[in-house]
C-alpha cells in the first residue's frame, strides 16, 4: 500500500515538473502550481456568484485569491494524510464515480469532449479524480465525532426553547399613499371611506399604492413584530382581521391597513424540537471536528507560501496536466464553512 501511494505521488509530481510552472506553496515539499491555483481561483469564484472580470478592487482579488490557495493547501494536507493512513481509493470506486461524471455530462462522447477541452485524457483524469475522492475520504475520517447525548440534547433544548418558538404574526395588506399636505390626507380619508363601504382592496392598491407591494395588490405576507416602522405595527397588531384600520401616519407617508390572518406565538411541538436540536448538535460536532483536524494537520506540517509572484518551479511538485479546468472537480465535502444556524 505504501509503495502504492509513493508510486502515485511521483506520477503526480511529474505531471507537474513537465508543466514546469512556478509554484504559488508547497506543502511539506510538494508544490501547488500558480496554474492549479489560478484554474482553482475561477471556480472558487464562481461558487459565490462572481467572475474574475467582475473584480475591481486589487485588496478583494487578493483576499479572494487567498482563500482559495488555503483551500488548496487543505485538500493537499489531506491527499497527504489519507496516503499516509492508507485511505487510497479502488478502482471499483474510481469505475463508478468517473461513469457518475460520465452519465452527468450526456455520455460518453460529451465527457470526453470536456476533458480534452481542460487538458486532460480519460488516464490523467481519473488520478486527479482519485485524488480529490481520497480528499473528501479524508475529511469524513477526520469529521467522526461522538454523537449528542439525550442530556445534551435536552440541555440545548431548555437553554434556547423561548428561541424555539413559533413567533406572533400577522399577514396584512396596505395601501401607501403621500403625507405631503393637507390634501393629501384628505384622499387617504376618502381612499378609508370607499374601502369600508366595500371597494375591492386588492385593486385599489394596485392602482394607487406608492408601496414595492402594490403589484401584489399590497400584500405583505406574514411578519412579526418588530418588522414594521411602530406607528404601522400598533395599530396593525390591534386589529382584527378583515377589519380596516387608519389611515396611519408614518415617515414613509399614509397607510391603509387590512389585517388578513393573526397568528398567535405557539410553542414548539417538544418531539419534533427535539430531533431538530439532536440533528443541529451533530453536524455541529462535525464541523467542529473536521476543522480541529485541519488545524492539527497544519500545525504538523511545513506549508510555504510564495510571494504573488510564484515560486520558481523546483523540486517535488503536485499539479495537473496544462489545460483548462477538469470537469465538475467540486469542492472537498465540509471543507468550506457554512453558514452558522443561530445557536
Amino acid at each position: 500500500m505504501k509503495r502504492l501511494w509513493l508510486g502515485l505521488l511521483a506520477l503526480l509530481g511529474v505531471l507537474a515538473a513537465q508543466a514546469d510552472e512556478p509554484l504559488a506553496a508547497r506543502v511539506n515539499g510538494v508544490g501547488i502550481s500558480d496554474w492549479r491555483l489560478q484554474r482553482y481561483f475561477e471556480e472558487y469564484l464562481a461558487t459565490q456568484g462572481r467572475s474574475l472580470g467582475a473584480i475591481r478592487s486589487p485588496t478583494l482579488y487578493g483576499r479572494l485569491r487567498d482563500e482559495a490557495l488555503e483551500q488548496l493547501i487543505d485538500r493537499e494536507l489531506l491527499w497527504q494524510e489519507a496516503g499516509r493512513r492508507g485511505l487510497l481509493i479502488d478502482e471499483a470506486t474510481l469505475d463508478a464515480a468517473v461513469e457518475e461524471r460520465r452519465l452527468g455530462f450526456g455520455g460518453a462522447e460529451n465527457f470526453s469532449r470536456r476533458l480534452g477541452d481542460a487538458g486532460f485524457d480519460e488516464a490523467s483524469y481519473r488520478e486527479y479524480l482519485r485524488h480529490e475522492l481520497a480528499a473528501q475520504r479524508m475529511y469524513a475520517e477526520l469529521s467522526k465525532a461522538e454523537p449528542p447525548s439525550e442530556a445534551d440534547v435536552r440541555s440545548f433544548y431548555a437553554a434556547r426553547r423561548e428561541q424555539l418558538r413559533s413567533p406572533e404574526t400577522l399577514r396584512a395588506r396596505h395601501i401607501l399613499l403621500p403625507a405631503e399636505s393637507a390634501e393629501d390626507e384628505r384622499r387617504a380619508r376618502n381612499l378609508a371611506a370607499q374601502l369600508r363601504a366595500g371597494a375591492d382592496f386588492a385593486a385599489l392598491a394596485r392602482q394607487r399604492s406608492r408601496d414595492a407591494s402594490a403589484g401584489a395588490g399590497g400584500d405583505l405576507g406574514y411578519f412579526p413584530r418588530g418588522a414594521m416602522v411602530p406607528e404601522f405595527e400598533l395599530v396593525a397588531f390591534a386589529s382584527a382581521p378583515g377589519e380596516l384600520a387608519g389611515p396611519v401616519r408614518s415617515r414613509y407617508g399614509w397607510h391603509l391597513i387590512r389585517v388578513e390572518e393573526h397568528r398567535a406565538a405557539r410553542e414548539p411541538d417538544e418531539k419534533q424540537a427535539l430531533a431538530a436540536v439532536r440533528t443541529w448538535l451533530e453536524r455541529q460536532r462535525t464541523r467542529e471536528a473536521g476543522q480541529l483536524g485541519l488545524r492539527q494537520l497544519r500545525e504538523q506540517a511545513h506549508i510555504e507560501r510564495a510571494e504573488r509572484g510564484g515560486f520558481p518551479a523546483s523540486g517535488e511538485a503536485l499539479g495537473q496536466t496544462s489545460g483548462a479546468s477538469p470537469p465538475e472537480l467540486g469542492k472537498v465535502a465540509g471543507m468550506t464553512k457554512p453558514a452558522m444556524e443561530n445557536q
